[in-house]
């Protein structure tokens, strides 16, 4: 009776074991998606600028949120910066992939970005100069993003965009839209691209607000009618504070459904000194 009762209190045994070894590796493996997750997290974070330049009757505000569940990192970004001869740079993008991976491909894109504009005053050039040294980088990754330059004494905001969903604008004035200028291909994707340079003035009081897809896409909803969601708030709040008009459209967002992470960057603007 023993010798027939051993295999199966072995066979007992070994399953535990087998078990016990399971719940180990996945408590390990568990733990190390944490800690890229934590990883991503801090560098987001770090990456992304504290403040935001402002001048006198010009103001921005800028904010984040992450994927709702927590675990898509790394993708989305702002920037806002003073320029050598006192104009102001602004830049938004999102890189492909939300891991530990687009989270250093954001730092490295910004980084770039800044170093390239402090020596050209093109949109254009700073994008396609971007570009190509992202090329140089060999990397797998891309990244749509659209970089501005505002002159605070003229008024003259011109931008450039790579493959990046279009900005929002509202004027106190009762008009608004959604930006239909051309762009060039994302970042990373081929050299010696050209991006066209759009220009507009802001001497009458209003919003311009740039966003990412994780702003106006979901499962229910279509970029264009996420884009016309927004446009219409900007434009019921074209005088708001800046960061309060921050608040709302990232609020705004995550009635989208969207399981990506989200990025508003706001311009707010009075009217130039002299303008009727």
């Amino acid at each position: 009776m023993n010798r027939r009762r051993t295999p199966r209190s072995a066979s007992a045994e070994d399953l535990l074991s087998t078990l016990q070894h399971l719940t180990a590796r996945a408590r390990q493996e568990v733990q190390l998606h944490q800690a890229r997750v934590e990883l991503a997290q801090a560098l987001q974070r770090d990456m992304l600028p504290a403040t935001l330049p402002s001048f006198p009757g010009l103001r921005t505000a800028a904010r984040y949120a992450p994927a709702r569940d927590g675990l898509d990192i790394g993708g989305d970004w702002y920037d806002g910066f003073l320029l050598p001869d006192g104009a102001l740079g602004l830049a938004i993008g999102d890189v492909q992939g939300h891991d530990v991976e687009a989270a250093a491909f954001m730092g490295q894109i910004r980084i770039a970005m800044r170093a390239i504009a402090s020596s050209t005053s093109d949109p254009g050039e700073v994008m396609g100069r971007t570009n190509d040294l992202i090329m140089s980088m060999n990397s797998t990754l891309f990244a749509t993003c659209s970089f501005l330059r505002l002159d605070p004494r003229s008024r003259e905001l011109r931008s450039a965009r790579a493959g990046h969903v279009a900005s929002v604008w509202a004027t106190a004035d009762g008009h608004s839209g959604v930006t239909a200028d051309a762009g060039g291909l994302p970042l990373g994707i081929e050299p010696h691209q050209h991006y066209p340079v759009a220009r507009r003035d802001l001497d009458v009081t209003g919003s311009f607000v740039l966003l990412t897809d994780g702003v106006i896409e979901g499962p229910s909803l279509t970029i264009d009618d996420g884009l016309d969601r927004i446009r219409r708030l900007v434009s019921s709040h074209a005088t708001a504070d800046a960061e309060d008009l921050a608040d709302q459209v990232l609020k705004a967002a995550a009635l989208t459904g969207h399981e990506d992470d989200a990025a508003v960057l706001v311009l707010r603007h009075d009217a130039a000194a002299g303008s009727g």
